[in-house]
């Protein structure tokens, strides 16, 4: 079976208020205390599962859970046990015939021993509400993880669907994250036991799943699939941003599946259950995603320019934000009220997608991979356009054009399977040059004005401007040319199988 949740950290500030609100007459406290197992080569972790054993006030309760299918769906199989003297032992085989369960009993077929790595503690606080048609269990956990001697805090309300439908889940969530300044975090507890137990504070940072669309996929199903991929590579990252456990790569795979998720609303909008609301989401995500530009930008410089200019003699100087909002910190955005709402707007449009009987508008098409070729031409006019006259365009015509291979590229990645792979890959690659030599020519021109509006008060930033003017034209030429390749290529959309 499945569960349907979603999960949200409480700040600190927010604690006493949350408790008042949760503490209701119909309210029962029970105490949690659960621990998990996994093979000493942690592969239970690696698929994706996590099994544990749990007392739940006086039972005992063996769960299985697994990956599910979206944002807020996990695999769950729960056995109830006999009373018993002392803890209970594991057995996997109470899971057979379940699709968790199934996947656990193939993970240990050369007989693995599971072993106790790490356990929770906690005080879950919970009360059932009725809302908009469904049933909703809220919980609020307080306690720790430990492993050994280490311990966690844990701090989090959890809302799960009983019953009724998903949309209602997902609005009532929007009403707690605001009301109480929740940000929405997909790790579980297991997730963040495991990371306790082997003494790791940072993980690598999570690129989009690989999608291929099923044979009769209708327009507005795969705009659900294309959201749903970009929220499943934006919810990973933004949580351990969010929890100050990230670097840079966090960051600028988040922006990747945010720029995915804007490419995939401005182009497919109307294929939306509610074009307008999918419309909004795309100007609404606009702001957070510039904020997350600003440090993404610093990053870079950090990364690449700064070395480089240090290299070649400059003096070291500090560079300033130019603005108070430059300083925002990417774990502010992402912690930000605002934030969590726009996630949760974006998983409620991407749970109702429009039915293969409804209208299309523009009028309805043959196929998907038609209704893909409508979109994608006037996108790859504008491409090839702006990459023949980009030798005398301005910088911000120039971005502009950056920002319509970016969209092209995300698209295309998200439809390749419906094209044939090698005129697909051909046409990807020639795109990642291209942006990879706008991008260059970007960051460069964003340092010579940071650097020249420096110099206005410390003229040693000269030589970094003059430094960066002479490596301006050599990347000039080389985005020339990437673009002359890309202009050139057939678009692989007009080969369709």
């Amino acid at each position: 079976m499945f569960e349907t949740e979603l999960k949200f950290q409480v700040p600190p500030a927010q604690r006493a208020a949350l408790l008042k609100a949760m503490a209701t007459t119909t309210a029962v406290t029970i105490r949690l205390q659960a621990v998990y197992a996994d093979t000493a080569d942690g592969r239970l972790a690696a698929a994706g599962l996590a099994l544990r054993l749990r007392k739940e006030g006086r039972q005992w309760v063996q769960t299985i859970k697994g990956r599910g299918d979206g944002p807020m769906q996990r695999l769950e199989h729960e056995v109830p046990l006999p009373a018993c003297v002392g803890t209970p032992a594991l057995d996997a085989f109470r899971h057979a015939g379940t699709p968790a369960g199934e996947r656990l009993l193939a993970l240990l077929a050369d007989g693995a021993d599971l072993i106790p790595l790490y356990g929770t503690d906690i005080r879950r606080l919970r009360r059932q509400v009725r809302y908009q048609g469904a049933v909703v269990e809220l919980a609020y956990d307080r306690g720790h993880i430990f492993a050994g001697p280490r311990r966690h805090p844990v701090d989090e309300l959890e809302l799960e669907l009983v019953r009724g439908p998903g949309s209602a889940l997902v609005a009532l969530a929007r009403r707690w994250a605001h009301r109480h300044e929740l940000w929405w975090d997909v790790r579980s507890k297991a997730e963040r036991g495991h990371r306790l137990a082997l003494g790791v504070n940072q993980v690598p940072a999570v690129k989009a799943p690989a999608l291929v669309l099923p044979a009769g996929t209708t327009p507005g199903q795969a705009l659900t699939l294309w959201m749903q991929q970009a929220l499943m590579q934006a919810l990973p990252n933004a949580s351990e941003i969010a929890d100050g456990a990230s670097g840079p790569e966090h960051l600028h795979q988040l922006r990747v599946a945010l720029r995915r998720l804007r490419a995939t609303l401005r182009v497919f909008a109307s294929w939306a259950n509610d074009p307008e609301e999918a419309a909004a989401l795309e100007l609404a995500w606009r702001q957070p995603f510039a904020l997350l530009g600003v440090a993404r930008d610093q990053d870079v410089m950090a990364q690449s320019l700064l070395p480089a200019l240090a290299a070649a003699g400059a003096p070291a100087l500090a560079l300033a934000p130019t603005s108070a909002s430059d300083s925002v910190a990417p774990a502010h955005v992402v912690s930000a009220p605002d934030f969590a709402d726009l996630m949760l707007r974006t998983l409620n449009l991407s749970l109702t997608p429009r039915g293969p009987d409804a209208p299309i508008s523009p009028p309805p098409l043959q196929d998907l991979k038609a209704a893909v070729q409508e979109q994608l031409d006037p996108l790859w006019r504008q491409v090839r356009k702006g990459a023949a006259r980009f030798a005398q365009a301005s910088p911000s015509e120039q971005h502009r054009l950056r920002k319509r291979i970016k969209r092209l590229r995300y698209v295309l990645e998200g439809a390749q399977s419906l094209f044939k792979q090698r005129a697909t890959q051909s046409c990807l690659r020639g795109s990642r040059r291209a942006l990879q030599a706008l991008g260059d020519l970007h960051d460069l021109q964003v340092a010579q004005a940071l650097y020249r509006d420096l110099a206005a008060q410390d003229p040693r930033a000269w030589f970094a401007v003059g430094y960066l003017a002479g490596r301006e034209k050599g990347l000039h030429v080389d985005a020339v040319q990437a673009l002359a390749k890309l202009r050139d290529s057939p678009p692989p959309w007009r080969k369709a199988r």
